[in-house]
C-alpha cells in the first residue's frame, strides 16, 4: 500500500516537477563546467588563466542560480557564498584559483546536471513506457491486431506487459526521492557552507551586531554628557560667577573664582571626553569631519573624499581617529611642509591614503609616540589593514583599508 500511497503525495510530484525543471536550468551550468575542464587543460598558457578565472567567478555566482528552483519547489535554502576577501582585482584574479567556493560549485554544475537529468529521463521513460504498458489489455477491444503492434503476442502477454507497467508506474516515486535525495546530498556538501563556515559567519554577524551596539551606546553617552553632565556645569559656573561678581566678601570671591576655575577646566576635559567618544562634525559626513581636521592640522592639509554613499559610524570613526592621529605624529615627528589625504571606494572596501612629504623613516614597530602601532590594531579590529611605507627620506604613505560594511 506504500507504493499506491506515494503516488498521491504532494511531495513526490513536486519532486519530480524539480528534476524536470532542473535538468532544463542545469544546462547551461553544466556548460560552463565544461568549459571550465576545458580551460583547466589550457592553464599552461596565460589566454588558458584568464579564461579558468572567469569561470570560477561565474561558478561562484551559480548557488544563487541553483537556489532558485530549490527554494520555490521544494522549500531548501542555503546561503550565498561569503565574498573573495581581497580587494584589488589582481588580488581577487589570484584569490579565486584557491577559492574552494568556487571549485565546489564548479563540480555541483557537472554532477548535478547528470543526477537530474537522469533523474528526468527516468520519469519520462517510466511514465511513457509504463503508461502504455499498462494499456495494453484495452488494445485488445479497440484494435483488430493490437498484439503485432505491441511487444506481447498473446493475451496472457498483454497482462504481463500491463503488470509491469503498473509497478514500473509504482516505483516511480521511489525512484525519483532516490535521486532528489542524491541532490540533497550533492547541495549539502558543494553549496551549503560547513560547520565551520557557519560558525565564522555567525562570530561575524555577531560581532557586527556589537559594533553597531557599541557605536549606539556611544552615541548615547555623548548626547546625556552634551545634554545633561555638561549643562549642569555649565549653569554651576554661570552661578559662580554670579557669586563672584555680587558677594562683597573678598575670600568668598576668591572661592567662587577658584571654583569658576576648576569648572571650566573640567567643562574643557568634558568635550575632549565627548569628542573622543564620537566627534560632532562626523554627524554631517565624513567629507565634513576630515576637511574640519585639516583645517585645524599645524602642517597643511589637502582633502579628497570619493565615496558612493556613507559608511557605518563605525567605520567612519575608524577613519576619522586615524586621520587626527596621523595629523599629529605629522606635526610632532615628520617635519612635513605638506599632507594630502585621500578617502574613496575600493571595490566592496574602503580605503583611506594620508600622503606626507616628511623625513620618513615611520613604521608601525618604529618609535613609541608614533602611534601607528594603534592605528593597525584598530584596523584590524574592524577587519581592514595598515599599510606604511616610509623610506627614509620620505615621503611616507600610510594606506588603510576597511571593509565598507564595518
Amino acid at each position: 500500500m506504500s507504493l499506491v500511497r506515494s503516488w498521491f503525495g504532494a511531495r513526490r510530484w513536486r519532486e519530480a516537477a524539480y528534476l524536470l525543471v532542473a535538468a532544463v536550468l542545469g544546462a547551461p551550468p553544466f556548460a560552463l563546467a565544461l568549459l571550465g575542464i576545458a580551460a583547466s587543460a589550457l592553464s599552461v598558457v596565460v589566454f588558458g588563466l584568464a579564461l579558468l578565472a572567469g569561470v570560477l567567478f561565474l561558478a561562484r555566482r551559480t548557488p544563487g542560480y541553483f537556489r532558485m528552483p530549490a527554494r520555490r519547489i521544494l522549500g531548501w535554502d542555503w546561503p550565498d557564498p561569503p565574498p573573495l576577501r581581497a580587494r584589488s582585482r589582481w588580488g581577487r584574479f589570484t584569490e579565486v584559483f584557491g577559492d574552494g567556493t568556487a571549485w565546489r560549485a564548479l563540480a555541483f554544475c557537472f554532477l548535478h546536471f547528470l543526477l537530474v537529468y537522469a533523474g528526468a529521463y527516468g520519469i519520462v521513460v517510466a511514465v511513457a513506457s509504463g503508461g502504455l504498458a499498462v494499456t495494453y489489455p484495452l488494445w485488445w477491444f479497440l484494435a483488430p491486431n493490437p498484439f503485432d503492434m505491441l511487444d506481447a503476442h498473446t493475451w496472457g502477454q498483454a497482462w504481463l506487459e500491463a503488470g509491469r507497467g503498473a509497478l514500473l508506474l509504482l516505483a516511480l516515486p521511489w525512484f525519483v526521492r532516490l535521486v532528489v535525495a542524491g541532490d540533497s546530498a550533492l547541495v549539502r556538501g558543494l553549496l551549503r557552507p560547513g560547520r565551520a563556515a557557519r560558525r565564522i559567519a555567525q562570530l561575524e554577524a555577531g560581532r557586527a551586531a556589537l559594533q553597531a551596539d557599541a557605536a549606539a551606546t556611544l552615541r548615547r553617552v555623548e548626547r546625556d554628557l552634551h545634554d545633561g553632565t555638561q549643562a549642569r556645569l555649565v549653569s554651576l559656573g554661570v552661578a559662580l560667577s554670579r557669586i563672584e561678581h555680587r558677594s562683597t566678601d573678598e575670600p568668598v570671591r576668591a572661592l567662587a573664582a577658584d571654583a569658576r576655575g576648576t569648572v571650566t577646566e573640567a567643562l574643557a576635559e568634558l568635550r575632549d571626553i565627548v569628542r573622543g567618544l564620537h566627534p560632532p562634525a562626523l554627524d554631517d559626513g565624513l567629507d565634513v569631519a576630515l576637511s574640519t581636521l585639516a583645517g585645524r592640522s599645524a602642517v597643511p592639509a589637502s582633502v579628497t573624499v570619493e565615496l558612493s554613499g556613507r559608511p557605518p559610524e563605525a567605520t567612519a570613526s575608524a577613519v576619522y581617529f586615524t586621520v587626527a592621529e596621523l595629523l599629529t605624529n605629522i606635526a610632532r615627528h615628520a617635519g612635513a611642509t605638506r599632507v594630502r589625504i585621500w578617502l574613496g571606494d575600493d571595490g566592496p572596501a574602503l580605503k583611506l591614503v594620508v600622503h606626507d612629504d616628511g623625513r620618513g623613516g615611520a613604521a608601525p614597530g618604529g618609535p613609541a609616540g608614533t602611534g601607528l602601532g594603534g592605528l593597525a590594531r584598530r584596523a584590524e579590529a574592524l577587519d581592514g589593514h595598515l599599510d606604511v611605507d616610509s623610506p627614509p627620506g620620505g615621503p611616507t604613505v600610510v594606506t588603510m583599508t576597511l571593509p565598507r560594511e564595518g
